[in-house]
C-alpha cells in the first residue's frame, strides 16, 4: 500500500456532499470525417488500452488500520468500466449552454470511494458534428502537473492512434490479514510521527530565515504590508450542492501582445481581465467594495520533468485591482500586487509542509468539515481570498482522442465554502480556454460573469492597441 501524503489527504478529509473534492475537464472533439455509430463505445474501447498508462487509474483507496493515519492506494483489480465510462446526449439542438448545464449537474456528483477515483462521460448530441468528454478525477489523486500524465495517455498527435504497448503482466499478491495491517498502521503512524517532528525540528533554522526575508522588505519599506484579508463579496458564503459551469475562449496571441506591450506576464493578464468582470458583475449587483478584492493563485512546486501522480502545489495571495475603472492602470496594479505577492510565496514556499501525520485524522478531520459547513461559519467570518484563479499551461499543437481532433480543453474545478467561484485557464493551440465554475446559489448567472471576462479582455486589448498607437511616432514629412 502506497500511503497518501498529508496534502493528498486533505482533499479527501474536505470532502462532504456540498463540497466534492475532485477537479474535471471537459473536452471538446471534432468527429472524424465519416464517422457513424456510437462515439461512446468507440472512445471506450480505444482507452481499455491505455488505462494502464495511468497508474492511479487502477488504485482504490484503504484505510489504515483503526484509520490512525492517511489512507493508502492499493490495487483496485478488475475496472468496471460501465461505471467508469459513462455515455450522455444531449437534446436537441445540443448547443453550448445545454453542454454547459450537462457538465455542471455531473460536476456536482461526487466519486464512488469504493473504486478508483476517476469517471469520464463521453457526451453526444452536439451541434456541428461535434463530441465531448467530461473527466473527473479526484484531487487526492492529482495536481494540474500530474493531470499532464492523463493528456499523454489519452492523447496522440495524429489523427491515427500511436501504437501503445500492452501492459504487464501483474504478480499475484498475498494480501495482509487483519493482524498484520493493524500492527502495519500502528507501526506506521508511529514511524510517520517520528520522523516529522525531525523534519519539523530540521527545518526551524530555515523556516526563521525565510520568515525574516519575508519581513524584511516591508520593514524596508521596498513592499508595503500585504492585504491580509479579501472584502465581503457574494462569492463569501457556504456553498450547497450544485454548481454553474461555463466555458469561454480568448485568443493567447493577442494575451501575449498585451502582456509584451506592457511588460506583465500572461497570468497577470488572465488576472487583469478576470478582475474587470468581476468589477462589472459586482457594480451591476450594487456589490462592488471599496477594497480590492483578493485571488488565491496555485504555485507549481513541480519540478521539469517530474510526473509523480500527487499534489505538488503551495499558493499565493494577489489583490485585484478591483477598484481601479481603468484596464490598463488595473492590470500595471495587478502586476506590481502579483510580483510582490510572488517574492513573499518564494521566500516561505521551500518551508511548507507537504506531508503531516496527525493521528485520528481521517475520522477528524472529515468531522470537523462538516461542521464547518453545517454551522454556515463561512457567511459570517472574513476569508483571505474572494476566489481562486488558476493557470495551466497546455500543448500550443493540436491533439487528438481516438481519431477525433481535439478543439477545446476547457477546466472544471473546485468551489468551496467561503471561496464559491473558481476561474481556471488552460491554454491550447492558439487559445486561453476559460472555465469557470462557482456555487450555483453564490453565481446563477455565471454565463454571463464569463461573457463579461470576454468582454473584460477585448477592453484591455483595445486599451493596449490605443497605447501601442499613441506611442508610435509620427511619419517625418
Amino acid at each position: 500500500m502506497k500511503q497518501l501524503s498529508g496534502i493528498d489527504a486533505t482533499f479527501l478529509y474536505m470532502e462532504t456532499d456540498e463540497t466534492p473534492m475532485h477537479v474535471a475537464g471537459l473536452t471538446i472533439y471534432d468527429l472524424p470525417k465519416g464517422f457513424k455509430g456510437s462515439f461512446h463505445k468507440h472512445f471506450t474501447e480505444f482507452f481499455k488500452g491505455r488505462v494502464h498508462l495511468v497508474p492511479i487509474f487502477g488504485m482504490k483507496l484503504a484505510k489504515t488500520a483503526f484509520q490512525l493515519d492517511h489512507p493508502g492506494w492499493v490495487d483496485a483489480g478488475e475496472l468496471d468500466f460501465d461505471y467508469h465510462i459513462q455515455s450522455a446526449k444531449l437534446p436537441k439542438p445540443g448547443n453550448r449552454a445545454q453542454l454547459e448545464a450537462m457538465v455542471a449537474e455531473l460536476h456536482s456528483e461526487r466519486l464512488d470511494r469504493k473504486k478508483p477515483l476517476w469517471q469520464f462521460t463521453v457526451i453526444e448530441g452536439l451541434e456541428g458534428r461535434q463530441a465531448a468528454l467530461y473527466s473527473k478525477v479526484h484531487h487526492a489523486a492529482i495536481d494540474g502537473g500530474s493531470g499532464m500524465v492523463i493528456t499523454q495517455a489519452l492523447y496522440d498527435l495524429s489523427e491515427k492512434p500511436r501504437e501503445v504497448k500492452p501492459p504487464e503482466p501483474k504478480e499475484a499478491s498475498r494480501k495482509p490479514t487483519d493482524v498484520e495491517r493493524a500492527i502495519l498502521g500502528v507501526n506506521n503512524v508511529v514511524s510517520n510521527i517520528m520522523r516529522q517532528q525531525l523534519n519539523v525540528i530540521e527545518a526551524v533554522p530555515k523556516m526563521l530565515n525565510q520568515m525574516a526575508d519575508m519581513v524584511a522588505p516591508v520593514l524596508s519599506g521596498k513592499v508595503g504590508i500585504p492585504q491580509l484579508l479579501a472584502p465581503r463579496t457574494p462569492f463569501n458564503v457556504t456553498v450547497g450542492a450544485k454548481r454553474s459551469f461555463a466555458a469561454r475562449t480568448v485568443s493567447i496571441l493577442d494575451a501575449k501582445m498585451i502582456a509584451k506591450a506592457t511588460g506583465a506576464k500572461l497570468n497577470d493578464v488572465v488576472m487583469a481581465a478576470t478582475s474587470g468582470a468581476l468589477r462589472t458583475y459586482l457594480l451591476k449587483k450594487q456589490q462592488l467594495p471599496d477594497a480590492a478584492l483578493v485571488a488565491f493563485v496555485p504555485i507549481s512546486l513541480r519540478e521539469m520533468g517530474n510526473t509523480e501522480i500527487r499534489n505538488q502545489v503551495f499558493g499565493m495571495n494577489v489583490p485585484l485591482a478591483t477598484n481601479y475603472g481603468d484596464p490598463l492602470k488595473r492590470l500595471k496594479k495587478i502586476q506590481q500586487e502579483s510580483g510582490t505577492s510572488k517574492a513573499v510565496a518564494g521566500t516561505v514556499k521551500d518551508a511548507a509542509p507537504q506531508d503531516f501525520t496527525l493521528v485520528g485524522a481521517p475520522t477528524l478531520l472529515p468531522g470537523l468539515m462538516q461542521l464547518y459547513g453545517g454551522s454556515k461559519l463561512a457567511d459570517y467570518i472574513p476569508q483571505a481570498v474572494n476566489l481562486t484563479i488558476s493557470n495551466n499551461m497546455g500543448p500550443p499543437f493540436p491533439l487528438y482522442c481516438a481519431g477525433a481532433q481535439v478543439t477545446a480543453l476547457y477546466p472544471v474545478s473546485i468551489a468551496t465554502h467561503g471561496v464559491a467561484l473558481n476561474v481556471t485557464v488552460n491554454s491550447y493551440k492558439a487559445n486561453l480556454d476559460f472555465g469557470i465554475t462557482a456555487d450555483y446559489k453564490a453565481v446563477p448567472d455565471v454565463d454571463e460573469f464569463a461573457d463579461m471576462i470576454v468582454a473584460s479582455f477585448e477592453e484591455l486589448k483595445r486599451a493596449v492597441e490605443k497605447m501601442a498607437a499613441k506611442a508610435e511616432p509620427e511619419p517625418e514629412v
